[in-house]
């Protein structure tokens, strides 16, 4: 290079770069920037540059990312400096200059390869000179992105919001988990590149829909890769410290590079978190959603097979997929221009069985219109996703002769809650009608019509409705119990039996409890209980019991639910009645209480409370606290075990160092539960805006 651009150094200006590219919580010392919009760079000399135009028309930039950079592939890009730039190509312009130095800004195209660059300086053809590094990710605040989201609340907490919250339970009792999504943490982004390197096609990194089917197919490969099955005993999970669930960024570490937290099988839902922390790292909009009562292996198809035996106790599994109490998924935000118009917006990240071959061959993404809308052709997920929110359960009875029964079944719901986080808030947001049509709308029979047509003309069909129930000697039952049963508690529930007919009846009543996993396998039988019943003619009869913790024959694994099931079979006809209820299982209260708006640096104390409703002490209790921008790093307190009746209170300090919404979340483990999680957030200013 000629001794009139001898360059000294190169600032990348990387904190204010950052700042104005919403990466400044992912590094303010390295160059994180957005596609689509300019950052500046200074140029520092040797000695004085005094014939500036001259000498700026000797200069080229060069920049170039992935092993083997090539135009061709838009993967390594030339470009002079000049004083109009090129928005739909690199560019670069002078803003200001002088002997000493030039402040250069550069743009980047909306639509350039993502990842890990390389900037070089190339002067009158020479050997170029290496500036430095920097990262290049996608912008949603870019209208020519193809993921650009146009409103900016939307923006912070799809993007840019690193603390979540995960909804489980059932669709009557919804809880959330508060989640570390963790998007910005000092690693991330070169687990996520590492994670995307996997595919060898760079020059389709700048199409985000390949890029996120290429992380859904890796994270579901390294999810059954690496996800552990579920402890068999109670002991083995409390000695264990494996199950922690607390964010993406350890579960993401250990199955990338074996350093980190593992999850049990029973905990697979966290797929979806880490998926969504993935892509809200890479700069795609994206949320967690969760589907209440799910029918997921169905392939397709619209009914699926469940099977009770006469005590009215789940005993195996049909061959047309299987209820799911609750499954997570995530949705990305971006256009779809190769699809026909109107399928822009939402996409469902569809990890699914390999079918052979390819990066791409176990992940599809499928617009969330195209599952409300029933449009099967568009790909061949849709119709996996819309059974999974519209099939129907038929239930049958195993008789002791082999045989099988039909039921008189009150038909189970599916896709009856689909609930994701709401903008700029702590609430459950219910987005159940961005997936289908009210139910027995118009356009719900239209839709459901227009698919059966569809599998009939595909030879796919398997039943789009269930059998007929019809039966000239009808006998009605009802269930009725609560959504929640407190660990180790009591509920009351009733079963209500209607003899519509002129016939006294003789019935045989069976209430069962199994323990569920959130999949809808069973984990354990904890108790039953049958009776005999004469009904006279044209009576309604309701039966209430109790039904008490301390009477099933063990302990529900942790994570459970309980399926309380009733079945009533009248001596004179084959079709039983049956009736089932999801029920969580409630462990006591986390309280915590803390002001509402906190001052950066000025010292604060949580206070948090713990009652012991349970009938047996609380042992080897242990608390945790963490909260990004609160607390440096996550605090351990062992604290004395807590007798049953009594409230355990306690305080913790700490400092807040960063501005803006934060969430202290607290956790508690003992010998009776773990992953016991409560949390509140907290409004962070800064010292002259606390008065």
């Amino acid at each position: 290079m000629g001794q009139a651009l001898g360059i000294k150094s190169c600032d990348f200006q990387a904190a204010r770069n950052n700042e104005e590219h919403h990466t400044k919580d992912i590094s303010s010392r390295y160059l994180i920037v957005r596609r689509g919009q300019p950052f500046t760079i200074r140029l520092h000399f040797q000695a004085p540059v005094h014939a500036l135009l001259p000498a700026l028309k000797k200069v080229v930039f060069i920049t170039q990312t992935g092993k083997q950079p090539s135009k061709a592939n838009r993967t390594k890009a030339t470009f002079p400096i000049s004083s109009l730039g090129d928005r739909k190509w690199w560019s670069a312009t002078l803003e200001e200059g002088d002997t000493q130095s030039w402040t250069i800004s550069v743009t980047t195209p909306s639509d350039a390869v993502i990842g890990h660059y390389s900037l070089l300086l190339q002067v009158s053809g020479r050997k170029p000179r290496l500036l430095g590094q920097f990262t290049l990710l996608f912008n949603p605040w870019v209208r020519g992105d193809a993921v650009f989201l146009e409103n900016e609340a939307q923006r912070r907490e799809y993007l840019l919001n690193q603390n979540g919250l995960i909804y489980l339970g059932t669709a009557d009792c919804i809880q959330e988990e508060p989640w570390d999504f963790g998007q910005f943490e000092r690693d991330v982004l070169d687990l996520c590149l590492e994670l995307l390197s996997q595919d060898k096609q760079v020059e389709e990194w700048s199409n985000p829909v390949h890029v996120a089917r290429v992380l859904g197919n890796s994270l579901h490969t390294l999810k059954e890769k690496n996800v552990l099955p579920t402890p068999q005993t109670q002991a083995a999970q409390e000695g264990s410290l494996l199950n922690k669930r607390r964010g993406s960024v350890p579960i993401l570490r250990q199955w990338l590079r074996d350093k980190g937290r593992h999850v049990y099988d029973g905990q697979a839902w966290v797929l979806a978190a880490v998926a969504c922390t993935v892509l809200r790292c890479l700069g795609i909009p994206a949320r967690v959603v969760t589907t209440f009562s799910s029918a997921q292996g169905t392939r397709g198809g619209l009914v699926v097979d469940e099977y009770y035996n006469d005590e009215g106790l789940q005993n195996g599994e049909g061959q047309r997929g299987r209820i799911w109490i609750f499954q997570t998924s995530t949705e990305c935000w971006m256009t779809r221009p190769a699809l026909p118009q109107g399928y822009s917006g939402w996409q469902i990240l569809y990890p699914s069985a390999p079918a052979g071959g390819g990066v791409l061959s176990a992940c599809e993404l499928v617009p969330v219109r195209a599952v409300k809308e029933g449009t099967l052709a568009l790909t061949p997920a849709v119709s996996d996703l819309f059974a999974a929110v519209n099939a129907s359960c038929v239930v049958w009875k195993c008789c002791k002769d082999g045989t099988l029964e039909l039921t008189n079944s009150n038909t189970k719901y599916v896709g009856s809650n689909i609930s994701t986080k709401g903008v700029g808030s702590d609430r459950c947001e219910d987005i159940t009608q961005n997936y289908k049509y009210p139910e027995g709308s118009p356009q719900e029979k239209e839709v459901l019509e227009r698919v059966q047509k569809d599998r009939l003309e595909h030879k796919k069909d398997n039943g789009i409705h269930p059998p007929s129930l019809e039966t000239a000697d009808p006998l009605y039952l009802f269930l009725e119990s609560p959504s929640s049963l407190p660990l180790r508690g009591d509920v009351k529930l009733s079963v209500t039996l209607v003899n519509p007919s002129d016939q006294e009846k003789e019935v045989q009543l069976a209430i069962g409890v199994q323990a569920m996993y959130y999949n809808g396998i069973l984990a354990a039988e904890l108790w039953r209980k049958k009776m005999f019943l004469t009904l006279s003619a044209n009576l309604v009869r309701k039966i209430t019991t109790g039904l008490s913790s301390s009477n099933f024959e063990r302990s529900p694994p942790e994570n459970s639910f309980l399926r309380l099931t009733a079945m009533a079979t009248h001596s004179k006809s084959s079709l039983s009645c049956f009736a089932q209820e999801d029920i969580a299982i409630c462990r006591p209260c986390l309280a915590i209480e803390i002001p509402e708006v906190a001052e950066q640096y000025q010292h604060l104390k949580a206070s948090v409370s713990i009652y012991n409703s349970l009938n047996v002490p609380m042992e080897d209790c242990v608390f945790s606290i963490f909260g990004r921008g609160l607390i440096h790093r996550e605090r351990n307190y062992r604290v004395a075990p807590v007798q049953p009746g009594n409230t355990l209170s306690t305080q913790f300090p700490f400092t807040p160092t960063k501005v803006g919404l934060k969430q202290l979340t607290v956790e508690i483990d003992c010998n009776m539960f773990q992953n016991l999680t409560s949390y509140r957030s907290v409004t962070v200013v800064a010292p002259e805006l606390a008065d």
